[in-house]
């Protein structure tokens, strides 16, 4: 399926962006895709539903949320492997080496071993997702996505009853990620999930944007996506998945657990130190808008935190 990466693709190559919503959505109308293809009009239906409004004046939006720009996700990243300005991802990662590409599963499962990215992806139907993605930092996107859902894949491993949360591992390799050689962070980065969360419909082991491989500097070739998490919680280029019984420790919480927790559900009544959660600003928009509960998803995910003091539990 996956042919050339994107370093090879010239920018007159890649499709529109507004070509390549119309043209699925057409597709989808007419019956030509099938399920793969109802993400993105979910979307749609889903921030209507759940519309944020503008932050100034608090009238609601457009219904629709508009998909960011292939140039746009891709050239403004957090990605401090290969370093920690926003630019630095795009800049720096052309000598990163994707494939061949190896994902290690272990601990309380019945079908460890070490699986080929190929192999792994295989026997799993591909799916587009338009998810909203909200940073720490108040910037968001709203990304079409291609993957696989992680409930599915977790399903192949067979996680054993014990096995309450799921821990992922990004790749080492200092030679082509530069921002490794630097003690800005506690390498290799780990983050996890509860096994609730990761086997939750919305959660996704994205290998594509935009109908093209995952670009280098957006986690190439396998990263997580939790929609209703803040974007530090999608590590990237995964290369270990572990089913623990305990709570991981985590590479944000350990380098700042008064700002970064282990859960990251984006909750605008909860402030960062640094940033107010309150509002957001989504790349390519001049005026903020007011950040949703769960990022708009809570009717999906509330239910798995009913009971939680989610002021304590951030």
């Amino acid at each position: 399926m996956w042919i050339r990466r994107p370093d090879d693709l010239k920018s007159s190559e890649i499709t529109d962006e507004k070509l390549y919503i119309d043209r699925r959505r057409f597709l989808l109308t007419a019956g030509i895709i099938g399920a793969s293809g109802a993400g993105l009009l979910a979307c749609d239906n889903e921030a209507q539903a759940n519309g944020s409004a503008d932050a100034a004046g608090g009238s609601a939006q457009d219904p629709q949320d508009k998909i960011n720009t292939y140039e746009q996700i891709t050239s403004y990243n957090n990605f401090y492997e290969f370093g920690t300005d926003k630019e630095d991802p795009k800049q720096n990662s052309a000598g990163f080496h994707p494939q061949p590409w190896t994902v290690r599963v272990e601990g309380l499962c019945r079908k460890p071993g070490d699986y080929h990215f190929e192999d792994l992806i295989k026997p799993h139907k591909v799916v587009d997702r338009t998810y909203r993605l909200r940073c720490v930092e108040a910037w968001s996107m709203v990304i079409p996505w291609q993957g696989i859902s992680l409930a599915e894949m977790i399903k192949r491993f067979d996680p054993q009853p014990s096995a309450k949360f799921v821990a992922f591992t990004t790749v080492m390799r200092p030679d082509e990620m530069p921002g490794q050689r630097r003690p800005v962070l506690r390498w290799p980065y780990i983050e996890g999930l509860r096994m609730d969360e990761a086997t939750n419909d919305l959660t996704l082991m994205a290998t594509g944007l935009y109908g093209k491989p995952l670009p280098n500097q957006d986690g190439a070739p396998i990263r997580l996506i939790v929609p209703w998490k803040y974007g530090f919680k999608g590590i990237k280029s995964i290369v270990k998945i572990a089913f623990v019984d305990r709570q991981p420790e985590t590479t944000w919480n350990i380098a700042a657990p008064d700002e970064y927790g282990f859960y990251a559900n984006v909750n605008p009544e909860v402030d960062h130190p640094r940033w107010s959660q309150g509002s957001e600003r989504r790349i390519g928009e001049f005026r903020r808008r007011r950040t949703l509960m769960f990022n708009g998803y809570a009717d999906k995910v509330a239910s798995m935190y009913a009971g939680m003091d989610l002021r304590k539990n951030y």
